[in-house]
This record gives structure tokens, C-alpha cells and sequence, in this order.
């Protein structure tokens, strides 16, 4: 998908929501795009976070932690009415349940300064969710972001109840070439589009013919993860065991993105795609919240990869 060598620094912007997860015992910043950004820039690329957030303690708790994370902040803009975004978590037999604020600042994005970013910074890739899209200014400054993003695309499906609809979807799809789900929004996404597929990769197919997508990722939870290609390639990951005690599983899924997007950036084989950014995801699961606290934790990683 690129063509640069692997010590390149490659620019990534990153649209959607930035907010706190709130857990029973701490409050994290999270967002499956501010994840998604954490990790490429542990990994020595350079993501843009375009999203916004409110002028509240979260923000200068945001900002604080971008500035030691030396992750890039030109394209966060900050909201005068509405609240930085907030999930509270509810952790569940080592699964998790989360409780989304309506009307938080990430749904006023706004689209003419989402698009100026856009621009300025040229990305060399582009990725963006569902979740942001929930609110018409948000959807709106997504549509000027991948205007400007003239790159690959990478949409990260975080289905959320009630915060999609068919509409939303159908329009996500159109607008890229690789998607990531898991099994379940793989169903849900089917059923919407009134497949009678006879298995699930039957179902990611069908996305693929009907969306004109070229590749199509699955992440399975504990049994691992898969993925198809529009040249009919495809590649499977086996999870392996943790030695280690699960923590909890939020992040993983990010974390799994994260790795995706360095691969395709890096023309890592699909194989390795999936088998780096299924044991990234099982390692995330063995900690608490979505990110190390310590660089040291990629050091491993990086010095395999690279």
C-alpha cells in the first residue's frame, strides 16, 4: 500500500471521538481514535488527532498527556459549550459494557477547520469511526476531512446502541477501502444490507462486492482474528493462550487497529498484519485501560518489526 522504506515517520490523521473512560476505580483518556494515535506514535509515526474537545479539566488533562506523549494536537479544537466526551465503563466477567454521554463536544466537530487540518497536514493515510458520526456537525466535518484525505482509508466500525443506523453505514463504507470489525458488527452490518449470506466469510464478500472494499478485517475476541481481500487472499490468527491474568479487554480492539494501519503503511504481508496486531491486542488485554503507561512496553515489538 506504500512504498517508503521502514524507518519512515509516515503522517496519519485520525478523525472521531476523544473522551474519558470512566472505570470504577479511575478515569482514563480514551476513544478508540485517541488509542489509535497513542499507539502509532509509541511506534514512531506521526498521527493527527482531529477531533474536539470542551474547555474543561478533561481537556487540560488531554492536553497534558498529549504534550508528554509528544503526540500532535493542531487538529483538536476546543468547544466553548459542550463537555470533552465521557464513557463510563461497567467491567463485566472480564468483558465490558459502556454508557455513552449524548451531546458531548466531539459531536460538534467543526468542518471547516477539520478539513484546513486536513489539508495542512497531507496525510499519508487516513482513518476515521462510526461513534463521531452520531451528531450532524460531526458527520458533516467528516465528510470535509476525507475530501481532503486523498489517501488510503481505514474505517473503524465501533457499533454502539443507539448511535447508528443503516444510513450512517452505508455512507462509511462508500467511503473507504479498508474496514475493521468484529464478528458481531460483521453480522449486524450484513443483516442492515439484507444479506442472506451462509457464513461470515460469505458476509465479508458481500461487503466487499457491494462497497467496493479492498480489504476486510475481523477481530474474534479470545479465539483471534481473520481477514479477506478483494483478490479473494485470506488469513487467519489463532490467539494464543496468556500466561499472564486478563486485566480487561478495552482498547484491544484499538490496539488491533493500530497495528493494522502500521503494517499496511510498512507492506508488511497480510499474514504478518494479522499475526503482530492479534498478539499487540492480546498483550493490551493483560493490562488495565487501553494503553501502557510505559514506552518501554513496545520496545519488544519495535525491535522485532523493524
Amino acid at each position: 500500500m506504500a512504498t517508503h522504506s521502514n524507518h519512515t515517520k509516515f503522517k496519519i490523521a485520525i478523525f472521531g471521538e476523544v473522551l474519558a473512560d470512566i472505570f470504577p476505580d479511575a478515569t482514563i483518556l480514551g476513544g478508540a481514535p485517541y488509542n489509535v494515535a497513542r499507539h502509532l506514535r509509541a511506534f514512531q509515526q506521526h498521527p493527527v488527532l482531529i477531533s474536539r474537545v470542551g474547555d474543561d479539566q478533561l481537556k487540560e488533562a488531554l492536553f497534558a498527556e498529549l504534550t508528554k506523549l509528544d503526540i500532535d494536537q493542531s487538529g483538536l479544537q476546543i468547544d466553548s459549550v459542550y463537555p470533552t466526551g465521557q464513557v463510563t465503563v461497567h467491567l463485566e466477567s472480564g468483558n465490558h459494557r459502556f454508557e455513552i454521554e449524548p451531546n458531548q463536544a466531539y459531536d460538534h466537530i467543526h468542518a471547516g477547520m477539520a478539513r484546513l487540518t486536513t489539508l495542512a497536514t497531507q496525510p499519508d493515510f487516513a482513518y476515521f469511526g462510526t461513534l463521531a458520526q452520531r451528531g450532524i456537525a460531526s458527520r458533516l466535518a467528516l465528510d470535509a476531512f476525507l475530501d481532503g484525505a486523498q489517501c488510503p482509508r481505514f474505517l473503524d466500525v465501533n457499533l454502539r446502541a443507539p448511535w447508528y443506523n443503516k444510513h450512517m453505514i452505508r455512507r462509511s463504507l462508500l467511503r473507504t477501502e479498508i474496514v475493521k470489525m468484529n464478528e458481531e458488527e460483521l453480522k449486524v452490518v450484513c443483516n442492515l444490507f439484507d444479506s442472506n449470506q451462509k457464513n461470515d466469510r460469505d458476509c465479508a464478500y458481500f461487503l466487499i462486492k457491494k462497497f467496493n472494499l479492498k480489504l476486510v478485517l475481523i477481530t474474534c475476541g479470545a479465539t483471534g482474528a481473520w481477514a479477506v481481500s478483494d483478490r479473494a487472499e485470506e488469513t487467519y490468527f489463532k490467539a494464543p493462550q496468556i500466561n499472564t491474568r486478563l486485566v480487561d479487554t478495552v482498547g484491544a480492539g484499538d490496539a488491533f487497529a493500530a497495528i493494522c494501519i502500521l503494517g499496511l503503511l510498512h507492506n508488511w504481508s497480510l499474514q504478518d498484519i494479522l499475526d503482530r496486531a492479534g498478539r499487540f491486542a492480546t498483550a493490551i488485554c493483560t493490562i488495565r485501560g487501553t494503553a501502557p503507561k510505559e514506552s518501554d512496553f513496545y520496545l519488544p515489538y519495535i525491535q522485532e518489526w523493524f
